[in-house]
């Protein structure tokens, strides 16, 4: 495995591990250990810990060494965290927290772009739409999911609001593993369809009103669909698109 990979893997197993909770906050971290438990050496140990770090999992203190945090200091807006979390036992209470984080954000977003976006966005928008028609009908779910990611990132860079575009990431992550574990339908509902088209229409025609109300549409269905599918879910602990 070239070293890159290895890095990769290590990361991968201790965020999963501290964001699930097998590894609980104040937990001691040792190089040695970790070296030890994955077959590394203390080079790539100390990286990847560095890493961590800098995600606010884990903090250096001294004479106890590394130390594990707890999820008010993660950074919880980081593509890595939000994917190992939807990977642990924590899954449902993050889809909640997300998609209400998308609710709050996105409506806007598809505002701001019906205001700012200029033709060649507006272009690709309503190509998109048209494109994730054809394929959500046909039940290609891979390609529709790219095309899905694109244009939620088209409207958050194009809002004019430069604290939605960094969102981006963000929303690629809940839409790639909404889909990735297994919780989207095999085809795009005919409605979520007809509210992308909407969307895309209502951006072209520089139409903010209509733009924000199909994208709440859209993650309102999200949400309902959450309700529906995980009823009670606990607090943040460790349908549409």
């Amino acid at each position: 495995m070239s070293r890159p990979a290895l890095h990769a893997a290590v990361l991968d197993a201790l965020g999963r591990a501290i964001t699930s909770g097998d590894v609980p906050p104040g937990a001691p971290l040792t190089l040695d250990a970790i070296g030890a438990e994955h077959g590394v050496s203390r080079t790539v140990a100390r990286e990847v810990m560095r890493m961590l770090e800098g995600l606010g999992l884990v903090r250096s203190r001294r004479r106890v060494g590394l130390v594990v945090l707890g999820m008010e200091d993660w950074n919880v807006l980081d593509p890595r965290v939000i994917r190992w979390r939807l990977q642990g036992p924590g899954r449902d209470a993050q889809l909640r927290s997300l998609t209400e984080l998308r609710h709050a954000v996105e409506p806007l977003a598809a505002a701001g772009a019906a205001r700012n976006a200029g033709p060649e966005v507006r272009g690709e928008l309503l190509d998109l739409a048209r494109r994730m028609r054809v394929l959500g009908e046909a039940g290609d779910l891979t390609e529709f999911l790219a095309l899905d990611v694109r244009m939620h990132e088209l409207l958050l860079r194009s809002s004019g609001n430069e604290m939605f575009g960094p969102l981006a990431d963000v929303v690629a992550e809940v839409l790639s593993g909404r889909t990735h574990l297994g919780l989207m339908p095999a085809s795009p509902v005919p409605e979520a369809l007809d509210q992308h088209e909407a969307l895309a229409r209502a951006v072209a025609e520089q139409d903010a009103e209509a733009a924000e109300a199909a994208m709440s549409a859209i993650v309102g269905e999200v949400r309902r669909a959450l309700d529906r599918r995980l009823p009670g879910a606990a607090a943040p602990g460790g349908g549409g698109r």
